[in-house]
């Protein structure tokens, strides 16, 4: 039963996934939302500029109707006369056209954005799979669709013919009025309806839109599997992970190794803590540990710095506290300038003694430590 539920799609679609889908061109669109904002703007197209471009294509049919002599002896004048016209028109009409293009352009970004996929553009062979062609055909999707087809019938035409016959008796009035009264009054009916209709639809859009994003998302839920498997590629196998980690601990060993000989002092515990450091005046600006380590990594590090002549100096306290509070390839705390200084001191007169001979210098005994600072960092 746990293997079944792993392979259900019931978990939602990770960010990942979503931006994948997106990149693909997969995201949630509505063409009733499309539809609703091309007539909402086509209803204030025409309020606003209405009568302008009625005025203008009354002005070319007066002119079009007008039959001139010429024009009947001449088909060529009357093709050119034409051509004129249906420019006129097509300028008249041009600003209702251009604002209806741009809407239609950017309304379906009033969802889910601007976007830009040319996976989307790529040729899928499968859609022209005629198996899988019947099978959207008798889809849930489809039924769905065909149902919202229904439903958009019923109510636009229901309000149509609600309009209609609430105003029967008007219509029929418009048969006996003048006809400049009955293209006003039409366009009174007519926009009446127009109106009408763009109400009927803000219905079916707030039922469209939430569902439009529901099945979007439905059609991206994971399974418990797939996010796990997600999960794991971003982060990465734990044991490839442990094993990267491994090699850098271990190339980190090898470089501190390397910096061993070069210091210029190993402070140790004796046995348990062992910190090298390194002090040059004319590069830096206080002692750095190049080294430092416990037990076996202890073990090692005085090893080395036996084998290259590295001197070490016994000094329990200060060992813990450089090892506590002092990071790797970094300057020691000031708290520890005292104490450290004393050892750098110890250790240029040996080198001095080694160099020129001379009375032995006397190693320091019980270098003093801040009090609590020889502790882990936690304890204090």
């Amino acid at each position: 039963m746990a293997e079944e539920s792993d392979l259900e799609r019931t978990e939602p679609a990770t960010p990942k996934r979503l931006q994948k889908a997106r990149e693909e061109g997969q995201v949630a669109r509505s063409q009733e939302l499309t539809t609703f904002a091309l007539l909402m703007v086509a209803a204030a197209g025409l309020l606003f500029l209405g009568s302008a471009v009625m005025e203008k294509l009354i002005k070319i049919m007066q002119v079009g109707m007008q039959l001139e002599r010429e024009l009947a002896f001449q088909p060529d004048l009357m093709l050119t006369r034409f051509y004129e016209l249906a420019f006129e028109g097509l300028i008249a009409i041009a600003p209702m056209l251009l604002l209806l293009i741009i809407v239609a352009f950017f309304s379906p970004m009033l969802l889910s954005g601007w976007m830009i996929s040319a996976k989307a553009l790529t040729p899928k062979f499968d859609r022209i799979n005629p198996i899988k062609g019947f099978a959207r055909i008798f889809s849930m999707h489809s039924l769905i669709e065909l149902v919202k087809a229904i439903a958009k019938t019923i109510v636009i035409g229901g309000v149509a013919a609600l309009m209609i016959w609430h105003n029967k008796d008007e219509v029929m009035a418009l048969l006996t009025v003048p006809v400049d009264a009955g293209i006003g009054r039409t366009g009174e009916y007519l926009a009446m309806s127009f109106l009408l209709i763009i109400g009927a639809m803000v219905l079916i859009v707030v039922i469209d839109v939430p569902f439009q994003i529901w099945q979007h998302a439905k059609q991206l839920r994971m399974t418990k599997e797939e996010v796990r498997r997600e999960h794991k590629e971003d982060e990465g196998d734990p044991f490839v992970k442990a094993r990267i980690r491994g090699l850098q601990r271990e190339a980190a060993r090898r470089r501190m190794m390397a910096e061993i000989p070069k210091a210029d002092v190993i402070v140790t515990n004796p046995t348990h803590y062992a910190v090298a450091l390194k002090y040059k005046s004319e590069t830096m600006r206080a002692p750095t540990v190049v080294a430092k380590g416990v037990h076996l990594l202890a073990a090692r590090i005085r090893e080395v710095a036996n084998e290259h002549h590295v001197p070490i100096l016994e000094a329990p306290p200060l060992a813990r506290a450089l090892y506590y509070h002092a990071e790797l390839e970094s300057e020691i705390p000031e708290k520890l300038y005292t104490a450290v200084a004393e050892v750098l001191a110890y250790v240029f007169q040996l080198r001095r003694y080694n160099e020129y001979g001379g009375e032995y210098p006397q190693a320091p005994v019980d270098v003093p430590v801040p009090d609590g600072l020889d502790q882990p960092k936690h304890a204090e």
